[in-house]
């Protein structure tokens, strides 16, 4: 990771920026459009300033479960790398314990933190897996998103309605069908 530099505010680079669009950064609307800029990008890239051990917060738990766990519908919003543009939607996670369980509300945050950095979608998707497999040590995991990215729909192929949808299916979920199955059923991907 690279250091931020402080001497160069993001808020200086956005005052340029603006000129060199052919604005008027001292304009009445755009003033405090600098600082504004500067606090949105920092919120939505915290994600490279959260660990996910103190998120985890002793989140894990011994128990004997064995069953399939399922957490749908859960929204994300992320920026594209490439374009510094949005890509947005929800993400399906399940994984298969083995002696270890997860506190629910956990598995959103997780995705937060993975989600609230400059991403591709299809490294944002196997970010979640192996994080889920590092830290919980299941007997798999799959996670399935779905996301509708601003930079194919507001610029280049200009298709506002077409998604992406990434999956990563580790342990049992890659190598039993059932598992697969029954996982795609639930979050209705059938």
């Amino acid at each position: 990771m690279h250091e931020v530099n402080e001497a160069v505010k993001i808020k200086t680079l956005i005052h340029e920026m603006l000129i060199q669009l052919g604005e008027n950064p001292e304009r009445e609307g755009l003033v405090k459009t600098p600082e504004r800029v500067e606090a949105s990008l920092k919120f939505l890239t915290r994600g490279y300033r959260q660990d996910i051990e103190k998120v985890l917060n002793g989140a894990v738990f011994e128990e004997n479960y064995d069953e399939m766990v399922v957490v749908k519908d859960i929204d994300f919003f992320s920026l594209c790398e490439h374009h510094l543009l949005p890509f947005y939607g929800k993400a399906h996670v399940a994984y298969l314990p083995d002696g270890k369980i997860m506190g629910l509300s956990k598995i959103p945050r997780l995705i937060d933190i993975f989600s609230r950095r400059l991403q591709v979608q299809e490294r944002l998707t196997s970010q979640i897996a192996d994080c889920f497999m590092e830290h919980l040590k299941p007997k798999g995991v799959a996670v399935v998103m779905e996301a509708i990215h601003l930079c194919m729909a507001m610029r280049g192929v200009e298709k506002k309605d077409s998604s992406a949808v990434t999956s990563a299916m580790l342990g049992q979920f890659r190598n039993d069908p059932r598992s697969r199955s029954e996982f795609l059923s639930l979050i209705g991907r059938k």
